[in-house]
């Protein structure tokens, strides 16, 4: 399957209440793995991670606006973060609205400043117990979607 194959697939209406689920799951998702320190953000930085310990990344979100999508780099990059995912058994999902997610994920607690938000990750704690339902709820939601042919969902985050 090829890029230019997930783009054409006709996503699942928002108004379905799994799809509105998964919204609101990746929402709890980011919020509780930012505060556990589980989150990288940047294409570049997830690269890196990925490389260094693929093991130890849970989910993948790919992020682009409409603007992004001319981006023939950024699609390049995704086209390879989409190809490692699968490799390695990682749930990935797409969110069309990096606005939404610079409002849940905010600025870099380091530096203050803005932050890629094109790709982020969620890597396993160190923590042996943690369990995040939210995680469980969006894994779920990702083999759903594959059943329905759809490798790379898209999900709508809520207001």
């Amino acid at each position: 399957m090829t890029l230019e194959d997930t783009h054409r697939q006709e996503p699942v209406p928002a108004g379905h209440d799994w799809m509105q689920g998964a919204g609101k799951a990746l929402q709890q998702l980011l919020a509780s793995a930012q505060r556990r320190g589980c989150l990288t953000a940047g294409v570049y930085e997830s690269a890196k991670l990925m490389n260094v310990d693929p093991d130890n990344v849970a989910f993948c979100v790919l992020a682009a606006d409409e603007e992004d999508e001319g981006d023939i780099a950024l699609q390049i990059h995704f086209t390879l973060i989409q190809a490692f995912c699968c490799e390695n058994d990682i749930d990935i999902v797409r969110v069309n609205d990096v606005a939404k997610l610079a409002a849940i994920v905010g600025p870099s607690e380091e530096s203050g400043e803005p932050r890629d938000l094109h790709c982020i990750l969620i890597t396993n704690p160190n923590e042996d117990g943690w369990k995040d339902p939210a995680l469980e709820k969006l894994n779920s939601f990702c083999e759903e979607s594959r059943n329905l042919n759809d490798w790379v969902p898209t999900i709508t985050l809520p207001e």
